[in-house]
């Protein structure tokens, strides 16, 4: 065991024929991007998740219909004999969880939309009393989801996510870690109360550094409270290639190096099992970017973190890099990266490669950041498609920030400090954000990346005769 790595001491929660937390292996998990509705595209998209080494496939379920329909994709995958567990997404309905908790062997629910409405960046006065009784809405909405999961042996995901805060929640705690958890904290003391302990917990933020602030507090507020449950790591909209890969393993990869994290998934806007690779990448290293996190600790001079790094290929090489120095800069150890590698590596791709870390850590930005979803049975355009589109006509816009969000569950949360938001907003059509606020909705598909690009071009056009 690796001196400068000790795992956190979680409890052990079933999920179906695995067990996750505790001594368990770190679990890898992915999600499908079909329509749950689409037996055969879904179940031939989890056999690729899982024969690429995913341990639990996520799938959504908007409505009761496709909640009903896992148990068909999964009777499917069972015949060919494919036995890991599905787990269904929740969003905006809880009825639709107590249906998914009956055929699914986990759910996850989102407490930013479980109870409250879809979060719409208002300001809410509550008095305490008020604020007791939208709690006891919680509470109430809750019992019945517990009592069938319990039943059922069905597993659940407390499933918070920085970009569908609830406005209850931004009101009083403000967007801070402390809401994040908060958010979270106030479902979990019901379950914990309940005596159901098959809970798994993630805390999600397209910003490397909410992400990892959020999740340790979470961890220091469970301790308080006399918690160990298991934790789902991953940083949302990551994006894709070399970025998201790499905004991944810095955020991931700042916690796995602490010992913090029993389930990762890395959130690419690739094909669902081209994820798993790299999550079993950053998984095999954590021991050994433990140790290097150290050495480049112990190399800080001058605000700068010298970082000597080996690799058999490039994209390991970048994965480690990140991994190893990802919680120093997003401490602010330093904010000045030097790599330098045994290899076929040129200097300037050991620059450009500093360069990415720095700017997925939210230190320096020097070229266009794109927050991107891995899109789900929601999205209802052709997002990958689209994405390559905003980025070859933005590429050169040093330091723009371009959200391309799927649906509207995370989309104009996420994007709240980006530039611009693209947001899916129906079968074929379009919202456009400035920020957080909606400036063009509905717009055809067809026409929406040109209306981005235009509004883009206007307003560097205004600003350049300013």
């Amino acid at each position: 065991m690796c001196m400068n790595y000790t795992r956190r001491k979680s409890s052990v929660v079933r999920i179906g024929k695995i067990e996750m937390g505790g001594q368990n292996p770190i679990r890898i998990q992915s999600m499908t991007t079909t329509s749950t509705d689409d037996t055969d595209a879904s179940v031939a998209q989890a056999k690729r998740i899982i024969d690429a080494g995913g341990e639990l496939v996520r799938l959504t379920t908007q409505g009761r219909r496709e909640a009903e329909n896992l148990k068909n994709i999964s009777a499917a995958l069972k015949k060919d004999g494919y036995d890991a567990p599905l787990v269904a997404d929740v969003h905006f309905n809880a009825n639709v969880a107590d249906v998914a908790a009956v055929y699914a062997e986990k759910v996850r629910i989102n407490p930013g939309n479980y109870v409250d409405p879809a979060r719409t960046f208002k300001h809410l006065e509550y008095t305490d009393e008020e604020y007791a009784a939208e709690l006891q809405k919680i509470d109430e909405r809750l019992m019945p989801f517990i009592r069938i999961c319990k039943e059922h042996h069905t597993a659940v995901r407390i499933g918070v996510n920085h970009g569908s805060l609830s406005d209850r929640i931004m009101s009083r705690y403000g967007d801070t870690p402390a809401g994040i958890v908060e958010s979270c904290m106030e479902f979990l003391r019901i379950f914990k109360r309940e005596q159901f302990n098959d809970v798994v917990i993630s805390i999600k933020a397209s910003n490397t550094v909410v992400m990892v602030q959020s999740v340790r507090l979470l961890v220091q507020q469970m301790d308080r409270e006399g918690m160990c449950y298991p934790l789902h790591l991953g940083v949302t909209e990551a994006g894709e290639g070399e970025d998201g890969r790499i905004k991944s393993a810095v955020g991931i990869g700042a916690l796995l190096t602490e010992g913090i994290g029993d389930t990762i998934r890395v959130s690419l806007s690739e094909e669902p099992e081209a994820e798993i690779p790299v999550a079993k990448a950053l998984v095999d290293m954590v021991e050994e970017c433990s140790e290097l996190r150290a050495q480049a600790e112990a190399s800080i001079q001058d605000d700068t973190i010298t970082l000597n790094i080996d690799a058999p290929n490039w994209e390991t090489f970048q994965l480690k890099a990140a991994m190893a120095v990802g919680a120093l800069l997003i401490d602010r150890k330093a904010t000045k990266l030097v790599i330098k590698g045994q290899g076929a590596w040129s200097e300037e791709q050991l620059i450009l490669l500093a360069d990415a870390i720095l700017q997925a850590a939210r230190i320096k930005f020097t070229k266009t950041e794109y927050i991107s979803c891995p899109g789900c049975g929601r999205t209802l355009y052709d997002l990958r498609t689209t994405i390559a589109r905003i980025k070859e006509a933005t590429k050169d816009m040093v330091g723009l920030k371009i959200g391309i969000m799927g649906c509207i569950v995370n989309g104009p949360g996420e994007m709240a400090d980006a530039d611009y938001g693209y947001v899916g907003a129906g079968p074929g059509k379009i919202s456009l954000y400035k920020q957080k606020v909606c400036v063009e909705k509905n717009i055809p598909e067809s026409e929406a990346v040109e209306k981005l690009l235009e509004l883009i071009r206007n307003d560097r056009a205004n600003k350049s005769l300013l």
